[in-house]
């Protein structure tokens, strides 16, 4: 008997010690609130888009031995063309079917043709539409009828400062931008700089 009593005191007792545990309180987790997303930046326009005033180191204006120190000389050292009265090639150290156009010594245009990647600093290059190009520009762009192409063929020009009165532009200090369209009724060249972005053969 007094083994039972002692055996039954003993489970009272640990019964309890055990209850006299409170539990702790829980604590609740602060949540880490989710990283937001940055929103995405504009991109930059870049030293390498082409604008009325030129294309990375090239600058409308820059004389002949300026040229050759930012892009090289000729790629083709037998590019058509009159040295000292007017020039146009592609330099060694440009861009693929890029050109430049020197008339006495000087740099008067840059010229995108062919499969060319670059873009203008409205973000507009080879292959957009005619439709994409004035609504980028709006009333600064004038359309002319194309010399050589019928309709949706064009040029599309855009003068620094707005349309100009003039029907042929001859201040040297004019810049502008003039998007050849094609028969296509899609940009198929680019010319950007003075007044020789009016030329529709080359040199003349």
């Amino acid at each position: 008997m007094k083994s039972i009593a002692l055996f039954a005191a003993s489970m009272i007792a640990l019964a309890a010690c055990s209850g006299s545990e409170t539990p702790a309180p829980s604590v609740p987790v602060a949540e880490t609130p989710a990283a937001e997303t940055p929103a995405t930046p504009p991109p930059a326009v870049s030293s390498e888009t082409l604008t009325s005033q030129g294309w990375g180191a090239l600058k409308i204006g820059m004389t002949k031995d300026e040229v050759v120190a930012a892009v090289g000389d000729k790629r083709d050292p037998d590019a058509a063309g009159i040295p000292g009265d007017c020039e146009e090639y592609q330099p060694k150290n440009a861009p693929e079917n890029l050109w430049v156009m020197l008339e006495a010594g000087k740099l008067t245009r840059i010229t995108l043709a062919d499969m060319s990647k670059l873009k203008t600093d409205k973000g507009l290059g080879l292959g957009d539409t005619a439709e994409t190009v004035k609504t980028a520009y709006g009333a600064a762009a004038v359309a002319s009828p194309h010399k050589y192409q019928d309709k949706p063929a064009e040029y599309i020009t855009v003068w620094d400062g707005g349309p100009r009165k003039e029907p042929y532009v001859q201040d040297e200090a004019a810049r502008g931008i003039v998007y050849e369209i094609d028969g296509t009724g899609k940009v198929g060249a680019i010319h950007a700089g003075g007044p020789s972005i009016q030329y529709v053969e080359g040199c003349a």
